[in-house]
């Protein structure tokens, strides 16, 4: 599944390795791939790989999961179209309660007790998929973890999960797209040890200058 997903995402360009020519992030952090998994919207046959893999991983790691809640706003669609699949009732956090009306930050019917799977699409340091899970827990739910279609596994991400009692389960990782990008010459061998080299220390810019095999 991991490869699958991999593939995918690089045959449609929703993950982009540029190792010659970084990417800057907002915060400054000049990288070697960009990330859009929204373009799986827009690909049916890998919405669907998708999907489907959202829907395996969520019934294999959180089967008791009673409600799918997405992050806002990548996540929702995904949410949405993997709890039509399972019949499963599905809502979403906003980064913020709303200024008007009820001032809702969770949109959907939620019961304090209800077990939740938080959908996002990917997983960096973490920090906005943490936000929706405490507006979960402070609203009365039982937060099973998370189910993301890539993660970066960066060690402040992977901190600040295991700080916060959070399990994320992914469909693909970073490791598993390079590996895949290298074996299909994507990307040239020598890239691998500079690509891991980011996702170990994203902040150390030396990876830049190393040279390919």
């Amino acid at each position: 599944m991991k490869e699958l997903i991999a593939r995918d995402l690089l045959s449609i360009g929703a993950v982009f390795l540029r190792p010659e020519e970084p990417f800057t992030w907002a915060s400054g952090i000049k990288s070697p791939i960009y990330c859009d998994n929204r373009l799986t919207l827009t690909a049916p046959a890998v919405r669907n790989d998708v999907e489907n893999g959202l829907v395996e991983l969520i019934r294999r790691e959180y089967p008791d999961a009673q409600v799918l809640m997405g992050t806002s706003t990548a996540g929702i669609a995904h949410a949405a179209i993997a709890a039509h699949i399972m019949g499963l009732p599905m809502g979403y956090v906003r980064s913020g309660a709303k200024d008007h009306g009820r001032n809702n930050r969770i949109e959907g019917k939620l019961e304090a007790g209800q077990r939740v799977v938080v959908v996002e699409d990917l997983i960096s340091t973490a920090g906005s998929a943490l936000d929706v899970v405490e507006a979960l827990r402070e609203a009365g739910a039982e937060v099973l973890g998370i189910a993301s279609l890539f993660t970066y596994g960066m060690k402040k991400g992977l901190d600040r999960m295991a700080a916060a009692h959070v399990r994320n389960v992914s469909l693909t990782d970073f490791d598993t797209v390079v590996a895949v990008a290298a074996r299909d010459g994507l990307i040239q061998s020598g890239d691998v040890a500079r690509l891991l080299a980011f996702r170990d220390h994203p902040e150390d810019e030396s990876w830049i200058g190393g040279k390919n095999a």
